[in-house]
């Protein structure tokens, strides 16, 4: 008889961390459900008062999934049991809820939107539906191709998480997932104004965006690490300050603002850096190779 191989045995599981991770997870499936329930009646309103659509819930479900996935790597380091399993099982779950979820809320979004206002007929057999459909494939094909990037190049020392290279999923489903939120803040039955008709068509273009700077080599900061660690000089503190008091007083337009100046200064900084401003050190080399032209 053959024998048996012996298989990896599964280290003990941190039980606090992989519970966020899961509601992590929970918060995707539940947005998918309520954008399912917005496409079939976009005005259907998910709460009376204050009036949320289930459009705009999917799209709070995301944020939910977002501080839940903040915190169980917080978690997980604090207490030290860090692991491969809970990177898998991040990974999985930040698939779910910042890849499938934002980018089927952007499609059924803009699909009940354009329908409404009767601008076209969003059916996947059109030549619109089609666009729509490979926008959404691509948002999502980029989201896993950024995950699986991730995961062979991540590292358990907290000091290798405080930059990424190309845009983080949870950056890219907040840009999405806060113009839907501020759309139906600005939206109304019968009402089809300027600023609804622009942020419509800018969605899909935005998400194909987002979804190449997640597969790019573009720098990003990892906001939260860099908040909460160490002594902050003055005037950053005092911009947290501006940020904090302006959530206050109109959320959702200031949450539309960070993560598209979030997403879009990072590239803009790095096109400005590799290709239009050159450096120091390379401006000193074409000095020296220029004085060495003529001395030969």
């Amino acid at each position: 008889m053959p024998e048996k191989k012996n298989r990896k045995r599964l280290k003990p599981i941190a039980a606090l961390p992989s519970l966020m991770t899961l509601l992590n997870a929970v918060c995707g499936f539940t947005a998918i459900n309520f954008a399912a329930r917005g496409l079939e009646n976009p005005h259907e309103l998910f709460i009376q008062k204050p009036e949320l659509t289930f459009f705009a819930a999917a799209a709070i479900m995301i944020f939910l999934g977002m501080i839940a996935d903040a915190l169980d790597g917080r978690l997980a380091r604090m207490a030290q049991t860090t692991s491969s399993f809970g990177g898998q099982l991040d990974s999985m779950s930040d698939m779910l809820t910042f890849g499938a979820a934002p980018a089927i809320l952007m499609l059924w979004m803009v699909e009940s939107s354009i329908s409404e206002i009767r601008l076209a007929t969003p059916v996947f057999g059109t030549p619109t539906g089609k666009l729509l459909w490979l926008t959404a494939a691509l948002y999502i094909s980029c989201c896993a191709l950024r995950l699986a990037r991730f995961n062979v190049q991540n590292e358990l020392d907290e000091s290798a998480h405080m930059d990424f290279e190309g845009l983080p999923s949870p950056a890219a489903a907040g840009v999405l997932a806060s113009l839907v939120l501020l759309l139906s803040d600005i939206s109304s039955p019968g009402v089809t104004s300027l600023g609804v008709k622009i942020i419509i068509y800018s969605l899909p273009c935005i998400a194909v965006i987002c979804g190449l700077l997640m597969v790019s080599q573009v720098p990003y900061r990892h906001v939260v690490n860099h908040l909460i660690r160490g002594a902050k000089p003055f005037n950053d503190f005092v911009k947290l300050v501006f940020v904090i008091l302006l959530l206050f007083w109109k959320l959702k337009w200031t949450l539309a603002a960070c993560f598209l100046f979030f997403a879009f200064s990072g590239a803009i900084r790095w096109i400005w850096q590799k290709y239009i401003r050159k450096s120091p050190a390379s401006l000193g080399e074409d000095h020296l190779a220029s004085e060495q032209d003529v001395e030969i």
